[in-house]
C-alpha cells in the first residue's frame, strides 16, 4: 500500500479512537464512573490506537528501506535511530506497547484504576500525535 494511503487510514482510525477516549475522559472529569461496558471500550480504544501506531512505525521503516523488526519495541528504537522520533520518547513508547500487550495477553492483571488515570491525564495524546503527523520523505513525525 502506498504510504500516503496508509497514512490516511491511520489518521482516520486515530481520530475515531481518540474521540472515544476523549469522551471517556469527559465522563471521568465529570466525576461519573464508567460502566463496565465503557471501561471495556476504553481498553479497546487504547489497544487499537497503540496497534495502529505500531503498524505505522513498521510502514515508515519499510518506506525507508530498512529491515522491519518483529518486535514493536525494536520498531520504535529503529525509528529513533533514523531520527524519525525523539530518543527521549522511547520510554513512553515502551510503556504504551507494554500496556497494549497486557490488554491483549495478560488482561486479568490490567489495573483499571491506572488505565483510567492515564485517560484522565490524556497520556494517550502522544500516540495520537504520532499517528496524525504527516509523513514526507523522512521528515520527523514526532
Amino acid at each position: 500500500m502506498r504510504l500516503d494511503l496508509y497514512q490516511a487510514e491511520t489518521a482516520f482510525i486515530a481520530q475515531e479512537q481518540t474521540a472515544l477516549l476523549d469522551e471517556a475522559r469527559g465522563i471521568l472529569l465529570a466525576e461519573r464512573p464508567l460502566s463496565r461496558l465503557e471501561e471495556n471500550g476504553v481498553l479497546h480504544a487504547i489497544q487499537v490506537l497503540i496497534e495502529n501506531a505500531i503498524g505505522k512505525a513498521k510502514q515508515l521503516l519499510k518506506a525507508a528501506g530498512k529491515q522491519v523488526p518483529v518486535s514493536a519495541y525494536d520498531s520504535f528504537h529503529a525509528l529513533a535511530d533514523l531520527g524519525l522520533i525523539e530518543i527521549s520518547s522511547l520510554s513512553a513508547w515502551n510503556a504504551a506497547i507494554g500496556l497494549c500487550n497486557r490488554i491483549v495477553h495478560d488482561y486479568m492483571t490490567v489495573d483499571m484504576t491506572r488505565v483510567l488515570e492515564l485517560v484522565r491525564n490524556e497520556q494517550y495524546r502522544f500516540v495520537t500525535e504520532f499517528l496524525l503527523a504527516p509523513v514526507n520523505n523522512g521528515d520527523r513525525v514526532t
